[in-house]
């Protein structure tokens, strides 16, 4: 949508509004005049009874004078209800035609949003596939040693010095202990301690072959410093087979925060329209993962409708809202989570400004 299509509905309901008022003006400066000439025609009047017989021929041109004032009172009111009722729906097709236009431009940057998460976080699903197999990896758990660990810490630390979108990443053995970590100075806590029973590592353990991935919504990890990750995790098979046995689990932590901010940070808004919006990615049930102005992240719950579909928008008392689920990206089908974009109404003088 070009920027002069885009005013195309507020120009509607500029000259709508410029035509109500030239036309009630005009209308109104009309009867004005009209009343000014009945006020002449019944002096007229007056004057010719005073004149008697001499003042017949005037009275009558009075008379006629007043009946053709009257017409145009008439015509008058006619015009002006018949210019207004057309002006007020003027208004309306125009109104209703920006408002569609709006919530859809809206739920098209939200589902740019959401994809462009999409595409990330199945990058994501390929690195921790990947990984999995790498050699330093499998050996780490399947002949388990001091030396093993630190080779494979160094191996980890190599990777995260390349991929800078990750906090941290563990490699877990059949139990859940985590043996080795690729910023084990950043945080200490991490080796040796327990994921077993957490989400992300028991459903790993059970994936059918090594092709398979889990993905999670973001939490935080008391681990990482308390920070936002969205953690990915597969299993490590023996000889980094995709039948292999399980020996154990990669956990790999992607740095939510900053990647998301960047997301939502991005939308390709005018700088006018991003004072008064708020874009957010939901997760399935509206939790906030992330917000533009940083408000209410995985905390605030908002809500979407229930009988919203994949992409489509509505309207509250005070903004539009535009939204968009994740269509998943190749063998990402996503978690159900939504872009969202809440714009305010815009005030009289924003938007005159917006259409000069």
């Amino acid at each position: 949508m070009s920027g002069q299509e885009g005013l195309v509905p507020e120009r509607i309901l500029e000259l709508s509004e410029r035509l109500s008022k030239v036309a009630g003006a005009s209308i109104a400066e009309i009867s004005l005049i009209n009343r000014e000439a009945k006020m002449l025609a019944i002096n007229a009047l007056i004057t010719a009874a005073r004149a008697g017989e001499a003042g017949k021929g005037f009275a009558l041109v009075a008379e006629e004078f007043k009946r053709i004032s009257t017409e145009i009172d008439e015509v008058a009111h006619s015009l002006e209800s018949k210019v207004q009722a057309d002006l007020a729906e003027l208004a309306g097709v125009g109104g209703a035609i920006l408002s569609h236009m709006r919530g859809q431009r809206l739920a098209d940057l939200a589902l740019n949003a959401i994809e462009i998460i999409d595409r990330n976080l199945y990058e994501r699903t390929c690195d921790v596939r990947w990984w999995a197999t790498d050699s330093a990896v499998v050996d780490c758990v399947a002949d388990p040693s001091p030396e093993a660990s630190r080779h494979a810490s160094d191996r980890l630390k190599v990777i995260l010095d390349a991929y800078t979108v990750y906090l941290d990443l563990w490699i877990c053995d059949r139990e859940g202990r985590v043996v080795a970590n690729g910023r084990p100075q950043a945080y200490p806590q991490v080796s040796g301690s327990s994921v077993k029973g957490v989400d992300w590592f028991e459903r790993a353990r059970r994936t059918a072959s090594g092709d398979e991935f889990v993905a999670c919504d973001v939490a935080r990890s008391q681990l990482l410093a308390n920070a936002p990750v969205a953690t990915y995790a597969a299993a490590i098979r023996r000889g980094g087979e995709a039948q292999g046995e399980v020996l154990g689990v990669l956990g790999i932590h992607f740095d939510w925060r900053p990647q998301a901010k960047a997301v939502v940070d991005g939308v390709r808004l005018t700088e006018e329209e991003r004072a008064r919006s708020r874009v957010l990615l939901l997760d399935a049930a509206g939790r906030v993962l992330a917000a533009s102005d940083g408000r209410g992240e995985l905390a605030e719950v908002f809500a979407l409708p229930g009988d919203v579909g994949a992409m489509g928008s509505y309207r509250t008392e005070a903004a539009t809202v535009g939204y968009a689920l994740t269509p998943g990206y190749e063998t990402y089908k996503g978690l159900g989570w939504y872009g969202c974009i809440v714009q305010n109404e815009a005030s009289a003088s924003a938007a005159a400004s917006a259409a000069a």
